[in-house]
């Protein structure tokens, strides 16, 4: 069967990821080598995400801030532990001018900083430093901030909203009187994560904590959401960090507590990042296209007229729709139908409703759903179109989000010991393979690791004697 997408998610997952990048019109590759250039749908699908996890954000009682991209070396000289897992990634800035030479422009050796900058990896040193100036008694606590932005990474082998050299993100960084109340934040910080992937992108993810040789450095503990893609591999979406008095030890981060005592502060830090467009893509996407849970789609609906003469018709219905809430757009432009239809379908766009003859003639619509396809289509009356698109969009979010966890369960192994993980990765056996934590603490699965490029995701919310393996993008 022919499919807009080649090669097939069975053929090739990551040729198709990429290709389907394309399809959709979401972003390409930035002449800045390694890094990303996002278009306008794909921008306004990330537009989407972030605006509902701000909302989120923001009732938790966090405040948006913005911190400089310059961080001057020293900060991060102060926090080495830390800085040194982005070391290799880090993009310095030594020179603050440049000269012509030979007729082209080269760094003027006489504009060499003294103190080099490094471009935001992320911001806990600069964040850190200022806190250390603005809380000085009890009463500045919970101080909770978070800022939307860019930070750059030097990746060597870049992919397209997975691994950029610049990317977005945002990032939350709070700061408490008490180790208890520090704990209690990040845990919900992470709660929020998977309600707002649950409830907004229909992902439903793996949840844990990470184990001690995969924690973020300098935290006490860290959780983490790790998405199963399609092809069995996990994509680590969204983490929160407990990071104890680390931080504002490292920079000073003190308070006058009640008893009048100066004591240092917890912190915790929570982020997550662009790669969200990626998990939709490689967890929804099909053979024709990206497959868009209705509250992330720019679109929600798209309307067809099938020929000129029914572009009026079709304007009603888009009216109609848009004044109970729901984003459409009328494609009127003089492209062959079955040529928009196909662009949409590739858009992901949750519902495409033609509008023909003869709906002209009946007063009716005829709807499709992309989740599902040509086995969904219905014609409905113009005057009941509205309650049934609210209805039907609704149903293909909650619809999305249980293929994903039937898919998921299917691809989770329970295996007994490390004879049967080699077993089962020897014969390319795709998904998440759950084990006592305590038999990954040998040699022999240090080889595995390395053998078959698997890695610790995270311990087993359920039961934390029990860590989930998987490849990894």
């Amino acid at each position: 069967m022919k499919t807009a997408i080649t090669p097939t998610r069975a053929e090739n997952f990551s040729e198709w990821y990429q290709n389907l990048i394309v399809a959709a019109d979401l972003a390409e590759t930035s002449p800045s080598a390694g890094s990303m250039t996002v278009k306008p749908y794909g921008w306004a699908i990330w537009e989407l995400m972030r605006d509902e996890l701000d909302k989120r954000i923001k009732e938790c009682g966090v405040q948006n801030v913005q911190f400089p991209t310059l961080i001057p070396i020293e900060y991060f000289n102060k926090e080495a532990e830390h800085v040194e897992g982005f070391a290799k990634e880090c993009a310095v800035v030594t020179h603050h001018r440049l000269k012509i030479v030979d007729g082209k422009l080269q760094p003027d050796p006489d504009s060499k900083l003294t103190d080099p900058y490094i471009l935001r990896p992320t911001s806990e040193t600069i964040i850190g430093e200022a806190m250390s100036r603005w809380i000085q008694s009890y009463r500045d606590l919970p101080m909770k901030l978070n800022q939307w932005t860019s930070v750059f990474r030097w990746e060597m082998r870049p992919r397209i909203f997975l691994r950029t050299r610049e990317f977005f993100w945002q990032e939350g960084h709070n700061v408490f009187a008490t180790a208890e109340d520090a704990h209690n934040d990040a845990i919900k910080m992470h709660h929020v994560y998977n309600e707002f992937m649950r409830d907004i992108l229909a992902i439903d993810s793996i949840t844990g904590e990470k184990t001690p040789e995969e924690r973020f450095a300098g935290a006490d503990h860290t959780y983490t959401r790790e998405q199963m893609m399609q092809d069995g591999k996990a994509l680590q979406v969204g983490t929160s960090h407990d990071l104890g008095q680390h931080f504002s030890k490292s920079f000073d981060i003190k308070f006058l507590g009640r008893d009048g005592k100066l004591e240092y502060a917890y912190t915790t830090s929570w982020g997550t990042t662009s790669r969200m467009i990626g998990s939709v893509i490689m967890t929804h996407g099909d053979d024709d296209g990206l497959v868009l849970p209705p509250k992330i789609a720019p679109h929600q609906v798209v309307v067809i007229p099938i020929l000129p003469e029914q572009n009026s018709f079709a304007h009603k219905i888009g009216d109609q729709l848009r004044a109970v809430g729901i984003r459409v757009l009328v494609d009127d432009s003089d492209a062959r139908s079955a040529d928009k239809m196909w662009k949409w379908i590739k858009r992901g766009v949750p519902l495409r409703i033609e509008v023909g003859a003869k709906e002209v003639e009946t007063n009716t619509a005829t709807i499709t759903r992309r989740d599902i396809g040509k086995s969904s289509k219905a014609t409905q009356p113009a005057e009941k179109l509205a309650a049934f698109v609210t209805d039907t969009l609704n149903t293909i979010q909650s619809d999305m989000l249980h293929v994903v966890e039937v898919r998921n369960a299917s691809m989770i192994y329970n295996v007994a010991n490390l004879d049967e993980l080699a077993k089962a990765l020897a014969n390319d056996k795709i998904g998440f393979f759950r084990l006592k934590y305590e038999q990954t603490k040998v040699p022999e699965f240090e080889t595995l690791m390395d053998k078959y490029k698997i890695s610790r995701r995270c311990l087993d919310d359920a039961d934390p004697s029990f860590v989930f393996v998987a490849k990894s993008y």
